[in-house]
């Protein structure tokens, strides 16, 4: 490419206007820096400028997500100006039908990610301009805590800047909805389809971003008591009646996200005093230096955790993701290492959301409970031991699309989660997935075990004694090229595999398809004769063929467990290689 080329031509034009407007300077200097380097022939400086104005950064259903930078395929604040300014719209106009002559309500939160304050004040003045009564958040809080918000000040919009788990150099721009902008069910919950093309077709109809409105005041920012309310409600939860049962040695790492002082407050005020927080990922740190990927799901996330644990003899430990919706839960496992000598091992999204399920039934339960209209509910590609449960204790069960914005909508919801180390213990405090309040649930199952002897592992065991051992595993297959992913699903299609791990396909669903209980979906879900199950699918939020594999074995007797484990264990290794084989690999 050459700087006569005319793509190239356009390419610097775009980007030498893009600069003139940003409102950020250091963004603005960033991108006429690189211009330069580009013009000069610098081939990586081209490849970058290409891509950051290779398109417009899309609006889905989980709002906006990308790296930091200049141009329309970053997170920047003119990106953010103009999606703030498309959501505007669309809650004056959705209110315009729904409730004519009201002024719409919404809150913005945030947490502390680099510029994650800045977008959310200016999408605050923004909203604020537009005509909307807005709420900024007082500070850097969970996502939970805005979840929340949405619910408790019953705003009709929501606004949580936050890039998750991500990579330290992103950040995102996750939308909820409420009170009078959506049905019942979605009141509080992250967007579905068809509203998120709604949103961005409003976003894709604002000017330029000199001509969007910003408010110099006029905005409330909430008080501190915002989290204090969340925190009281979240603490209550517990059960009040035994605090001795509260006697649990707890670890806890925010992993340098915005839950730690949260959480800490939370698991004590629900009687659990012994907490240690893991001090070298204690602080909000938007560069995440102690991990190389802020996800407790990535290997080596929890190690300071787990060496915290080992030191001062904890019983338990919680890690939260940086935006504190997700936790992750390890124990020291008897039967795991050595005979007699036991190892800290994390456990599975699958089987903390089993014991969260058989835990809540057992409260609702004992506190007489009718289950009539209850509804449990979990992910498709998550264990089907929970739908056993809900079923023993007469709750009906649902299964949704991938996603909590499907699970926090399941009508009648009393418990939900994904295998992904997502729970909603609380659906009529936070419609989503809590980290938090998941946490104080997990802490009080764990105790309970502790005063009787046990450990979490022989909760689960009792679990599998009942309803069957379950045991899942995943296999995730990243590519370069997405073509490849379509390449796979249709060699599926067109080639459908007879049989896993031996056992003969007695059922083949194309999710593609749909069906009366699931929108269409990409993705192939296969039973075989002995109940094992496969899911394949493409990620909907990365470059990924995600298989999903889950074994049932039959139990008779509590000293079948252990040689079931190992029984589990080479069938899901024998249906993994079929997967393999099945794809190509």
């Amino acid at each position: 490419m050459t700087s006569t080329d005319p793509e190239f031509t356009q390419l610097i034009s775009e980007a030498r206007e893009w600069a003139s407007l940003d409102p950020d300077p250091s963004t603005a200097a960033a991108l006429a820096e690189l211009t330069e380097l580009a013009v000069s022939g610098i081939p990586a400086a081209r490849q970058q400028l290409a891509d950051s104005f290779s398109g417009t950064l899309q609006f889905g259903t989980a709002g906006l997500r990308a790296a930091l930078g200049p141009g329309p395929n970053r997170m920047n604040r003119v990106v953010v100006r103009r999606a703030a300014a498309g959501f505007a719209d669309f809650l004056l106009d959705t209110l315009a039908t729904a409730a004519p002559g009201t002024r719409p309500r919404a809150v913005v939160g945030y947490d502390a990610r680099h510029n994650s304050d800045i977008f959310a004040e200016e999408s605050a003045a923004i909203f604020t301009a537009a005509g909307i009564e807005t709420f900024l958040m007082p500070s850097a809080l969970p996502t939970p805590l805005l979840a929340y918000a949405v619910k408790a000040l019953d705003c009709d919009g929501g606004v949580m800047v936050t890039a998750s788990h991500n990579p330290p150099q992103d950040n995102g721009y996750k939308v909820y909805l409420g009170g009078r902008a959506v049905e019942e069910s979605g009141r509080g919950a992250q967007i579905v389809a068809p509203l998120d093309a709604r949103i961005a077709a409003r976003i894709s109809a604002v000017g330029s971003v000199d001509s969007i409105e910003l408010a110099t005041g006029g905005w409330t920012v909430l008080p501190e008591s915002i989290a204090t309310d969340y925190e009281a409600a979240v603490a209550a939860l517990a059960d009040a009646k035994n605090f001795k049962a509260r006697e649990l040695k707890i670890v806890l790492t925010p992993m340098h996200g915005v839950g730690g002082e949260t959480a800490v407050s939370v698991l004590n005020a629900a009687g659990f005093k012994d907490v240690t927080v893991v001090a070298e990922q204690a602080a909000p740190d938007p560069e995440f230096p102690t991990v190389s990927f802020p996800n407790p799901e990535e290997p080596g996330a929890l190690d300071l955790a787990l060496e915290t644990a080992a030191r001062t003899g904890a019983d338990l430990v919680l890690a939260n993701d940086p935006d504190a919706d997700r936790v992750a839960v390890a124990a020291l496992d008897p039967g795991s290492g050595d005979p007699g000598t036991g190892a800290w091992r994390m456990l599975r999204g699958d089987e903390v959301g089993a014991l969260l399920g058989a835990h809540i039934a057992a409260r609702l339960a004992a506190r007489g409970t009718d289950p009539a209209g209850g509804v449990f509910a979990n992910s498709i590609v998550s264990s089907r031991l929970l739908s056993r449960i809900a079923a023993a204790a007469g709750y009906a069960h649902e299964e949704t699309l991938t996603g909590f914005k499907w699970i926090s909508r399941v009508p009648g919801l009393v418990y939900g989660y994904e295998e992904a180390l997502g729970y909603c213990v609380a659906p009529e405090l936070v419609r989503d997935k809590d980290g938090i309040s998941a946490a104080v649930l997990i802490a009080e199952l764990a105790a309970t075990a502790k005063e009787a002897g046990k450990t979490i592992f022989d909760t689960l065991d009792e679990l599998y004694l009942i309803h069957g051992l379950h045991a899942s595993d995943q296999l995730s297959i990243r590519v370069a090229d997405l073509g490849l992913l379509d390449a796979m699903m249709n060699r599926l299609r067109v080639n459908p595999p007879e049989s896993f791990g031996g056992s003969a396909v007695d059922s083949f669903t194309d999710l593609a398809e749909g069906s009366e209980k699931l929108p269409p979906t990409d993705g192939l879900l296969y039973l075989t004769r002995d109940q094992s199950r496969v899911i394949i699918r493409p990620s909907g939020t990365e470059p990924k063929l995600k298989c999903y594999l889950e074994v049932i074995i039959p139990l008779e007797s509590a000293a079948e467990v252990p040689e079931a484990r190992l029984a589990a264990r080479s069938a899901l290794d024998r249906v993994l290689a079929d997967v393999r084989e099945a794809l190509g690999l």
